[in-house]
């Protein structure tokens, strides 16, 4: 496998014009208070083309004071009844104007989301149309957050409210920041929240171009709204400990949740992790095949394999293991990865040099352990960093890239004898985000979909998402849910009042 020709990375998608007269408008700054902002450090971050490894833009290094006044500007909105005291019915409005100014401008955003993180267009397009839906459908929300009245003798009257829980600290990875941003500020906002948001170091352009639109709405009251760029170990451990954030959500890796749980513990935050997974795909006989193999393939290789949710341990029956197997590293080894403007790529680079060299560690592991390397294996081209599809076959259930999360285009094919087997194996990890079962039989889909620990289930598809379905991990992926009414549960306290008349 080779990769495809490179001679244009830069062709003109129909917003490359609009993304471009952006990223020439100079290094981009923090929203604190309702404005742009330089880092009090003055430094700033220089933001890499994955596909060509030159410079992209360079954005503020935000640090601990940024995020001090950040936290600040959030409390002061939290409490101002310019956004307190707005109606469930304004809230819905300025959500709805958001995602009308997102829109406007997602030939814009699916440019610089393909510039940032080197997601082939297809797939950014259709991260910009998940981003507008999200925004729209807790745009539906705020008036339909409910309290309840509760029983009692004719002499007391109780009932509970649902009130917000405060300032949000919000905390994304890189790999699709274009839903996750929605994720991040939609649900907190529809409850009447406030947002200090920390985009990835690594891929920050779309999460402040998103909250420019949203400031140019001119609904926002100043503070509700705030973006502070930077590492991890400065502004995601200053959020993560702020004894004035009340709230963090956090998408990324379990390690990193694990920091964040234990910071939160100084005033005893709410948090939402949504972290790592390993996610098993069962492939029974009675398979519809074609579709099942098809699905398994983009399930491993969408966005290069960078999705918590990706299919990478593989469960095919012994009895079809070598067919799938063959069938798979076939179609695999044929798709197209090059330049993520090129509307036949299928797989554009990975995100840094760094990730691509801890993906290669794990090919030489899979080989290291007995795994049959089918197709793959190798980074290609001289400049970006992408990395060949790989399929490993007959890999065992205890090596290491059956154990652990890789976040590149890698898939473990394991053999499973029976039913029983299928749920042992797929149960027998650390993580517990995502399952898919492929079968014909109703009756095994559901009893495997129940024995599965997972906290989401395909059955005869994967991979799909939709604003309704809520989102998370059992185990080590995670504490809490996000999407459906769990974002509005996890952004909203009950407060029980009692009268006695």
């Amino acid at each position: 496998m080779t990769l495809a020709n490179q001679a244009d990375l830069h062709p003109e998608h129909p917003g490359m014009k609009a993304a471009r007269r952006w990223l020439a408008g100079g290094a981009k700054k923090l929203l604190i208070d309702g404005n742009w902002v330089e880092a009090q450090s003055g430094r700033t971050i220089e933001v890499l083309n994955p596909a060509t490894e030159e410079e992209l833009a360079r954005i503020a290094e935000g640090d601990k004071a940024d995020v001090d006044a950040a936290v600040a500007a959030a409390r002061r909105a939290f409490d101002a009844p310019e956004w307190k005291g707005i109606s469930p019915h304004a809230r819905t409005r300025v959500l709805l104007a958001i995602a009308d100014a997102v829109e406007r401008h997602k030939d814009e955003l699916s440019a610089l989301e393909t510039l940032d993180n080197g997601m082939p267009t297809w797939f950014s397009g259709a991260a910009v149309n998940m981003c507008i839906d999200a925004i729209r459908y807790y745009a539906g929300w705020p008036s339909k957050i409910l309290g309840t009245t509760n029983p009692t003798d004719a002499s007391n009257f109780i009932y509970t409210l649902r009130e917000p829980v405060g300032v949000c600290g919000q905390i994304n990875p890189w790999n699709v920041p274009l839903l996750l941003v929605a994720l991040k500020i939609a649900p907190p906002l529809a409850c009447g929240n406030t947002v200090v948001l920390k985009p990835s170091e690594l891929a920050s352009l779309t999460s402040l171009r998103i909250a420019e639109l949203a400031q140019e709405t001119g609904l926002l009251p100043p503070g509700v709204l705030n973006v502070v760029t930077g590492y991890g170990q400065t502004v995601g451990a200053a959020i993560s400990e702020h004894p004035g954030i009340d709230k963090v959500s956090f998408t990324g890796s379990t390690a990193v949740g694990r920091s964040i749980l234990l910071a939160s513990a100084g005033n005893f935050k709410r948090v939402t992790l949504e972290l790592g997974g390993k996610s098993p795909n069962i492939i029974f006989p009675d398979a519809d095949m074609d579709k099942a193999i098809a699905a398994a393939v983009n399930g491993f290789t969408r966005n290069s394999g960078q999705i918590c949710s990706t299919g990478s341990r593989l469960f095919v029956h012994e009895s079809i293991h070598d067919e799938v197997a063959q069938e798979i590293s076939r179609i695999a080894g044929g798709l197209k990865v090059g330049s993520p403007f090129d509307t036949d790529t299928k797989l554009g680079p990975v995100i840094s040099a760094t990730q691509r060299q801890r993906i290669m560690g794990y090919v030489d592991s899979g080989n290291q352990d007995g795994a049959s390397l089918m197709t793959g294996g190798c980074t290609l081209g001289e400049r970006g960093y992408y990395v060949a599809p790989t399929v490993f076959s007959g890999v065992t259930n205890r090596m290491k890239i059956a154990r652990e999360e890789i976040f590149g285009p890698i898939v473990a094919i394991i053999p499973f004898k029976d039913e029983e087997d299928a749920v042992f194996q797929g149960n027998d990890s650390t993580y517990g985000l995502a399952a898919g079962i492929w079968t014909r039989d109703i009756g095994r889909a559901h009893k495997v979909a129940r024995a599965i620990r997972a906290g989401r289930v395909w059955i005869n598809t994967f991979g799909e998402t939709d604003p309704v379905m809520p989102f998370g991990g059992f185990k080590q992926s995670g504490i809490g849910r996000e999407f459906g009414i769990d974002s509005i549960m996890a952004y909203t306290e009950t407060k029980s009042v009692q009268v006695r008349f």
